[in-house]
Formats: structure tokens, sequence, C-alpha cells
């Protein structure tokens, strides 16, 4: 099949429609009718355009007499067609994508190219707060599937012409649009340059995942590495400051998540509410959310330490002794609990709404009282547990939760098989795991305190002051 288009349009219309399946496809239109002497058609696909912008542009063809209309389609293009994104494509492989994505494609009797018209239109869902990255104060705003929707809430943001938005396609099959911004004068030219490599190198049939097909294919690093190498986000505002700071930002259609990076442990664990709150406010959120953090990780493996060595326990926290039968162990006990939290998420996720309340009570009831009044488990345990399945929703990174959660269960593990010697293999196993990650610049994951950075440390743990792309334009 030729790649190029030819003068007659009755020949580009059975190209294009033995090529797009036209008299199969109900929603792709083919529409016939003629500009002053010349026959033309439009293809649309119906959903994915705006009916009476159509209206009014076919209307305006219609009021065109011969000696209007131009030899050239660039000239037409320019003149005669009365809307503001107009473009010429001289073949077939810029075509048939843009066809496809939604863009209207005009061709005229004599014309050796298309004219498309993007007067295209998505259907979305509003643009409110995301459900898992909410702030107390703020921007109430959040990112939707529409990739255009999400520029535009950038952009609102960030009026300035070193604000760059580069587009391309990912997919052979699906053709994504992937949008990668950043600010010109602030940016990593070596990382930008690392980055559009990637995504030109990039072999996929689709990007059926969104952000996740994206990201497995930008970072082919350790699989089995479960600590996320991008920081996620559906706030406009913390991509818009991300962008401030030197980021880049990636924007994928039909997702409402962005991907910044690169990205280091601690700025993952970062939130809106840190900065929206005053500084000491900021501060504590911080503090309180990082310790929160290590002690869902070390609680329950600790305990268990402790209880395998009762004589290491401190008299202040001889309370923590279990008093009660033990019917099951205690290690048994911890995993049990690990995996029914695990699967009392997956059962909410799945419930409907208007059941959530009452299944919630009913589990409630059972995990809470019968459970312990059964012998399954002892009531320390659930208490601990309880903690940690709370800790791990103080921070909106999923991917960072389950990372630790898969590295306190190794934890448990090797506490209960070999006792201190497997706790403390475990730390070292844990802290290697974090040291030996590397982030997609191929720097440290826990920079800045290795390697150490006093100055960057200290503004990391202590919200003194407003981000640091703010405090560069004041200067």
């Amino acid at each position: 099949m030729e790649a190029k288009l030819s003068q007659r349009l009755s020949e580009n219309q059975k190209m294009l429609d033995k090529l797009l399946h036209v008299k199969e496809n109900f929603d792709l239109i083919e529409r016939t009718f003629m500009i002053a002497d010349k026959q033309a058609c439009f293809y649309v696909i119906d959903g994915l355009n705006k009916d009476e912008i159509l209206e009014k542009i076919m209307e305006s063809f219609l009021k065109l007499k011969p000696e209007d209309v131009p030899p050239q389609a660039q000239q037409f293009s320019e003149f005669l067609v009365p809307y503001g994104e107009v473009d010429v494509l001289k073949d077939l492989p810029q075509i048939v994508p843009m066809l496809l994505s939604g863009v209207p494609v005009l061709l005229v009797d004599g014309y050796v190219e298309a004219i498309a018209v993007d007067f295209r239109t998505y259907p979305a869902r509003g643009i409110e707060e995301p459900d898992k990255d909410k702030v107390l104060r703020g921007s109430k705003d959040g990112f939707v599937e529409t990739i255009v929707f999400n520029t535009a809430m950038i952009r609102r943001r960030i009026r300035h012409p070193d604000l760059i938005m580069e587009i391309t396609a990912v997919g052979k099959s699906s053709h994504t649009d992937v949008v990668i911004s950043y600010m010109k004068d602030r940016v990593d030219e070596k990382f930008l340059a690392k980055i559009r490599r990637l995504l030109s190198e990039i072999k996929v049939d689709a990007l059926t995942m969104n952000t996740e097909s994206l990201a497995e294919t930008l970072y082919r690093g350790n699989w089995i590495n479960p600590f996320p190498k991008f920081k996620y986000t559906e706030r406009p505002d913390t991509a818009a400051s991300a962008i401030l700071e030197g980021s880049i930002v990636l924007l994928v259609d039909n997702s409402p998540s962005a991907m910044v990076l690169p990205t280091t442990l601690f700025e993952i664990t970062e939130e809106a509410d840190d900065y929206y709150l005053p500084p000491v406010t900021g501060t504590y959120l911080r503090l309180s959310r990082l310790a929160i953090n290590i002690a869902a990780l070390l609680l329950t493996p600790t305990w268990l330490l402790f209880l395998k060595y009762p004589e290491w326990l401190p008299p202040a926290l001889e309370f923590t002794k279990i008093t009660d039968t033990i019917n099951v162990p205690i290690l048994v006990q911890l995993l049990l609990l690990e995996f029914a939290i695990d699967g009392m998420k997956l059962a909410a996720l799945n419930t409907p709404s208007m059941l959530s309340t009452p299944l919630s009570v009913i589990a409630g009831i059972v995990l809470g009282d019968f459970t312990v009044k059964s012998g399954w488990f002892n009531s320390e345990t659930m208490l601990y547990m309880a903690f940690v399945a709370i800790a791990n929703y103080s921070q909106a990174s999923y991917e960072l939760g389950y990372a630790l959660k898969f590295l306190r269960v190794i934890l448990l593990l090797a506490t209960g098989l070999f006792g201190v010697w497997g706790y403390a293999g475990g730390l070292i196993f844990a802290f290697l795991t974090m040291l030996l990650t590397r982030t997609l610049s191929n720097e440290s994951y826990l920079y800045p305190l290795i390697p150490f950075n006093g100055r960057e440390l200290f503004r990391r743990l202590f919200r003194i002051s407003l981000p640091k792309a703010v405090q560069d334009n004041k200067k």
C-alpha cells in the first residue's frame, strides 16, 4: 500500500476505506460533500468530535466560490479553514494515527495532502480532588484521563515561556500520547536527553496499564525490588512544584497520574500538606510521617524479638509481654494478619459503596472480638497489627507502603527463625536494598542522606520555609 496520497479524491477514499475498514466500523464516519466545484470528504470518529463545530466548518465551505479555492492545500488550510488547530499531513503514517486519535481529517480533490482540523473532544470526568492525595488546605483540583486538560492545569500554574510540553507517541498499536514537561532553564539537559532516548527506544505494542507500563519500559532494573522509582501524583500543584524545582514530569494519556522523575525516597514521602500548612505544622507532619513509617517497619519484628528474648526487655516495657495462653505461634499470627489485612483491602475495593459500611462493621466485630476469644489470635497481636495497618496510610504512595510491608515480612521471618541474628540480618538487608536502589538518573535513592548533604537533608526533614523553587524566584 502506498504511503502517499494522490491528487484524485476517489483513490484516496478507496485507500483509506480499505485501511480503516470504514464499512465495518459504525463509529467511523465518512462524509462526502462539495466545496465550490471540488469534491471533498471528512473522516471523523463519532463521539470524539464537537458536532456543532463540524457543522459550522462545513457551512463556511458551502459558501465558497470556485475562484476562492486555492490550488495548494497549505493555502487552503491557512485562509479557508475557520478554526485554530489546523495541520497539513502528507502521508498515511501521519494521517492514520491522527485520525484514529479523534482528529477529523479533510480530503479535497486535487490536493495531495490531507488537512487535519483538531476539534476533537474526549469524554472526561470532572477535575475533582483525588481521593488518595487530599489536602486540608490548598487546591482541590486533580488530574483526569485527558492529557490536554492535565497540561492546561499545569500551564495555569506556571505562566512562563520556559515551560516546555513535548509530546511523543508510544506503542505500535495504541500510539499513546506521552508529554514530557519541564522548565527549559532548570532541567538537567543530560537527563532530559536520556528520557527522550528511552522513550524513542520503547518497542511495545501498547501502554495497556498507562503509567505503570511506561515505568516498566523506562526502568529496566531489578524487577524484584519493590521500592518505587517514580513519584506518582494526581495533584497539578505537586507536579508544577516539581517542574519548578528542575524535575521532569511525564503525563500519559488515559492516566490521571503524573510521573515525577528523578525522585528519591525523601521526595516520595513529601506531601502537599507539608507546604500548605505553616512551617512548624508542616515540619511536625513530615517528621511524624517519617517516624510512623519507621515504626510500621520495625514494630512487629522488634516486639517478636523481645518475646523470644524476654530478659532483654526493659522494665518499663514489661507490660508488652503476653500473659494469655498462646495457642498459635506469634510469628504465624503476625503473618496471618499481614495477609488478612491485604484481604480486607481487596474486599473493600470490590465492595459496592452501599454495602461497605455494614460489611466493615461485621469485619470489625469478627476480627476484633471473636478471633481473640476463639484463641486464634492474642489481643496484643491484634493491637500491633492494627497500628501497622493504619500506619500504611500515613503516606500517599501505595508502592512505598507495599515495599515496607515486604521488608517487614522478611524481618518477621528472619527474626522468628533465627532470633537476634535474623533480626540484625533483616535490618542489614533492608538497608542494603534501599542503598543499592538507584533512581532513573542513576543517583542514590537515599540522597541527601547517602551521599550526605547536610543542608539538603535538613531541608527535606524540616519545613522551615517555602519550596526551593519559590525561594529562587524571589531572589
